[in-house]
């Protein structure tokens, strides 16, 4: 091949775009990471070539050491992406080799599907989730299909075609072709879809199933029989059941009833009775329930109930609307209320010790929907039950953090936590640095101010793991930290600064979202070099930020006061700075 000025391949139903370095399935982009996508074009290069193992992860990871696993695991996903379609063929004790016939396009008339599907990729102006942006793709909607239970049709989709059945059960209101209308939805979607073959279905009276009078809408029972048809319509004999808010009460009753079709079972922002009672004073009093019914008979139609599901989202007018329409088409004014009167009803506290499958229960501690204590009551009644407390106020699973949401349920089902292998990451650099160390340990006397750094370290590092960061560095003069997203490093430093306040250690902390390089442990970069400096320039007990981290936290409810804009020693370019009210 003419490795040199081909830009175009195609194979099957695929082409890659070598240039731009993107993946179409047809006309639908798929995301690659870095790494995955150099496996690809490795493979597509040398097609009917025997690729030996230490070869292609010497090309691919130049000048890094890697284990074999590395390389294992790009094919794996590359397998996956190519479903049924056998292109990597496995050498035993040596390597791969690509056996699918390529062609080179170099025809501009042929090259042109290319660039009309590649202007579809674009960055979506997102209200902000205490986290950069992310890039939308346009989504290729999976085909809905029927299962029959009985006289009623159970609308159903599939995903992917992983080693494992995941039967994904939406809470309260569902439509399933409106899933994947909302782009963080669909990316949540795809991601289970990754590692697994994924199974969606509306239930009856709600979405795409066949509606039913109202006094007629599923029970938990029903709805549990309803997957069961849909399993049979797909062939699948176990999988795991992931279910949202009210899905988790019916995943937790076809676990008890049916353990030798469930592989696991993982509820997510979940509960078990709906109506307050002693024993169970967590859920809202019955007077409570009916003002909401009211609101839902006078207002459906409108965002319901957005503010306690997506607060973080609740100011997003893009959001709103598409809630909006979603829960218009998954259910009529009428059948919306007699479902939520009929999931008031819930009561599974008797089921939930019964169940012996595997199962992981996951909350957000600020979930303003349903209380965290309803998630730890939960785990605790199940044998062996795992809890996972995650950071959030946000009830949906795909708004928020979702990342932290979907490793954990990848590493509970596969025994792997999905790790994109990336050298260089957008990250949110933290930098405290204590002012004039020297001279505040001999004001406070040598052995006093050793107890007191070991204090606040010891606060610092608890608050850093507490938002999901990594500390990076630590020494007399300050601590280096990175996060994911930039609102938990900016919470963070607030919560260290006003601890180093009450202990009367003097610091000043700057922040900046920017791309850093990885190598090994050690982080590095402009973003790096840029928080630095930019805790140089605040005063004492300051925490003094970016303008790209006070643009990207947008909608969080952090504030901010605007201080200068400065030109630093060494950085390009002139940055906006602002002070954390």
């Amino acid at each position: 091949m003419n490795q040199e000025k081909a830009r175009f391949y195609e194979f099957g139903r695929f082409r890659v775009d070598a240039r731009e370095r993107l993946l179409f399935d047809g006309e639908f982009p798929i995301q690659l990471a870095p790494k995955i996508f150099d496996t690809l074009l490795l493979l597509i290069e040398n097609s009917g070539r025997a690729l030996g193992k230490e070869e292609m992860m010497s090309q691919i990871w130049a000048d890094s050491f890697v284990e074999e696993n590395n390389l294992a695991q790009n094919i794996s996903f590359l397998r996956k992406t190519f479903g049924e379609s056998h292109f990597i063929e496995t050498i035993p004790k040596r390597g791969y080799r690509f056996v699918a016939p390529v062609r080179i396009i170099g025809d501009e008339a042929e090259a042109i599907v290319f660039e009309r599907a590649r202007t579809r990729i674009h960055l979506t102006e997102t209200a902000e989730l205490g986290d950069a942006p992310v890039a939308m793709l346009p989504v290729h909607k999976p085909e809905t299909r029927y299962a029959r239970n009985g006289d009623v049709n159970i609308a159903y989709q599939v995903v992917g075609s992983g080693d494992l059945d995941i039967v994904f059960v939406m809470g309260w209101i569902s439509h399933l072709e409106y899933f994947w209308e909302e782009p963080e939805f669909a990316a949540f979607l795809n991601r289970l879809a990754s590692f697994s073959r994924l199974i969606l279905f509306d239930k009856r009276g709600t979405g795409l199933s066949d509606r039913v009078p109202i006094h007629e809408l599923p029970t938990l029972e029903q709805r549990m029989e309803d997957v069961h048809a849909v399993m049979d319509a797909v062939g699948s004999e176990r999988a795991a059941l992931v279910g949202v808010s009210e899905g988790g009460p019916m995943c937790s009753l076809f676990a008890a009833t049916y353990p030798d079709k469930t592989l696991a079972l993982i509820m997510i922002g979940t509960y078990a009775k709906r109506i307050w009672a002693k024993d169970y004073p967590w859920a809202p009093t019955l007077e409570q329930r009916e003002q909401f019914f009211e609101y839902m008979r006078e207002n459906w139609g409108k965002a319901v109930g957005i503010e306690d599901r997506a607060p973080t989202r609740a100011g997003d007018e893009r959001f709103r609307n598409w809630w909006a329409t979603y829960l218009r088409m998954g259910a009529s004014p009428g059948a919306a209320v007699a479902l939520t009167k009929m999931n008031a009803e819930i009561d599974v506290r008797q089921v939930l010790p019964l169940i012996q499958v595997p199962t992981l229960v996951i909350h957000r501690t600020g979930d303003t929907a349903l209380k965290v204590e309803e998630g730890r009551f939960v785990a605790s009644q199940i044998p062996g039950a795992k809890f996972v407390e995650l950071g959030g106020i946000d009830h949906l699973p795909f708004v928020g953090e979702q990342s932290e949401i979907l490793d954990e349920i990848e590493e509970f089902l596969t025994g792997v936590r999905h790790a994109s292998e990336y050298d260089r990451v957008l990250a949110t650099v933290m930098q405290i640095c204590i002012v004039n160390p020297q001279q505040q340990a001999e004001d406070f006397g040598r052995e006093r101010w050793r107890e007191i750094l070991e204090r606040s370290h010891s606060f610092a590092l608890n608050q850093i793991n507490l938002f999901k960061g990594r500390e990076v560095n630590y020494n007399e003069n300050g601590v280096l930290a990175t996060f994911d997203g930039p609102a938990k490093a900016v919470r963070c430093a607030t919560a260290v600064s006003a601890s180093a306040r009450r202990l009367g250690i003097k610091v000043k902390t700057g922040l900046h979202t920017g791309e850093c390089d990885l190598i090994a442990e050690k982080v590095s970069g402009i973003a790096v070099r840029l928080a630095e400096q930019i805790a140089d320039e605040a005063e004492v007990g300051e925490i003094m930020v970016s303008r790209t981290v006070v643009d990207l936290v947008a909608g969080s409810g952090l504030q901010f006061t605007e201080h200068s804009i400065k030109s630093f020693a060494n950085l390009p370019g002139e940055w906006k700075l602002f002070v954390v009210k």
